[in-house]
């Protein structure tokens, strides 16, 4: 059972991982049984555990050392048996010296540590990790491709991946969506990883050379279109608004 600390707020991952008790708090018409409740005698995979806030790592620490939680909005204790594991990209023992993660939960979670190479250091890896995302959003898409083209593949290679792989996942699945083709190329790549050849003319970390491809500008307003829609959750209208057109506009745009 996995859950994304950094994809929910405060109130819902608090919610998610306890429960909550019927009228709780607006919409909650139901008690629900969190997550820990469902895990019990099982294991819990909690994801970017370093974005949690301080108030939300004790009410973890108690579930973690008395193995005891509470449903929002009631008062009642629960004991739960589940064991925890924990991932995260942030340093969390300068976290903790920084005051921003608690000590006791650290030692709590740190019995043992797997340390995963930034994606940049394993970059043998991107080739199958990329061909593994195309297939999953071209199924998903409905979409026929056949792969990635050799500077595409070239330029993935020689990237550095800030976002690792989560940022490989995602560009994956944006060109998969902007290609009307067979195979992925450096024009179904997003801006900011064009960009990083640009200001580094020379190649990648590697010093290997690398030509700069120019977007076409039918390719730009495609990213922008998807920008403006990832943004506001699909809304066309708004996403009208913040292209500057018409909602008419933007649909014919989406119909070409």
């Amino acid at each position: 059972m996995i859950i994304n600390c950094a994809a929910l707020s405060e109130s819902l991952l608090e919610s998610e991982l306890f429960g909550h008790e019927k009228g709780a708090f607006t919409g909650a018409d139901k008690r629900r049984e969190g997550r820990f409740m469902e895990a019990d005698k099982g294991t819990l995979f909690l994801d970017e555990i370093g974005e949690v806030s301080l108030l939300m790592q004790a009410k973890l620490l108690r579930a973690i050392q008395e193995g005891e939680i509470q449903r929002v909005g009631s008062n009642q204790t629960l004991s739960v048996d589940v064991r925890l594991i924990a991932a995260t990209n942030r340093d969390l023992k300068a976290d903790v010296e920084a005051g921003k993660f608690r000590q006791d939960l650290y030692y709590r979670l740190n019995v043992m540590t797997i340390d995963t190479p930034a994606l940049r250091e394993r970059n043998e890896d991107i080739p199958a990790l990329a061909m593994h995302f195309l297939e999953k959003f071209a199924e998903r898409n409905r979409k026929s491709i056949k792969g990635f083209t050799p500077q595409a593949m070239d330029m993935l290679l020689k990237y550095n991946w800030p976002g690792n792989v989560r940022e490989l996942e995602n560009t994956v699945e944006r060109a998969v969506i902007l290609l009307s083709g067979d195979f992925i190329s450096e024009r179904e790549l997003p801006i900011s990883i064009n960009q990083y050849f640009a200001d580094h003319p020379n190649g990648d970390r590697d010093g290997n050379n690398a030509d700069q491809p120019i977007q076409p500008l039918e390719q730009v307003e495609k990213e922008a279109i998807l920008t403006a829609l990832e943004k506001t959750g699909g809304n066309k209208t708004e996403a009208a608004k913040q292209l500057g057109i018409t909602r008419k506009t933007l649909l014919a745009k989406l119909q070409r």
